[in-house]
């Protein structure tokens, strides 16, 4: 089996050195997902309550005809497995707001700590020694 892992072509390159703008990138990028994930899961959510709705209201009106009811079961299990659906959606979106929440604070405090570092070194004209150079030991 292959060891490539897929990645979205929306997303930043995972390759190249760490730097401030390519974690900033990728907390954007893993914010803006998970908040669309959320809102298609709501979305889906609202979708399956109601075609569960019509599924128990088209059973109750097979019932009321007299519709064979090995039929109107099946009506019946569909519209109990529309809910399931709905359920699960609502607690991976409940799973996906917490992505987000959790993203955009980091991205936040990444920003907080680090963007007046950024700027400083960007605005000096000088080269900056590597990253370590003066770690005290």
């Amino acid at each position: 089996m292959s060891e490539l892992v897929p990645r979205p072509a929306n997303l930043p390159a995972t390759t190249g050195k760490p730097s401030f703008t390519r974690l900033a990138a990728r907390m954007v990028a893993l914010t803006t997902a998970a908040l669309a994930l959320k809102e298609g899961l709501w979305s889906l959510k609202r979708r399956m309550e109601s075609d569960a709705e019509k599924a128990d209201r088209l059973a109750d009106m097979c019932t009321e005809a007299e519709v064979e009811p090995q039929y109107t079961a099946l009506i019946t299990e569909a519209g109990t497995a529309l809910r399931a659906v709905a359920n699960a959606s609502g607690e991976l979106a409940a799973a996906a707001d917490t992505v987000q929440t959790n993203s955009q604070g980091l991205h936040d405090a990444h920003q907080g700590e680090y963007r007046g570092v950024y700027e400083a070194v960007n605005a000096s004209g000088v080269q900056q020694a590597k990253p370590g150079f003066y770690r005290t030991r």
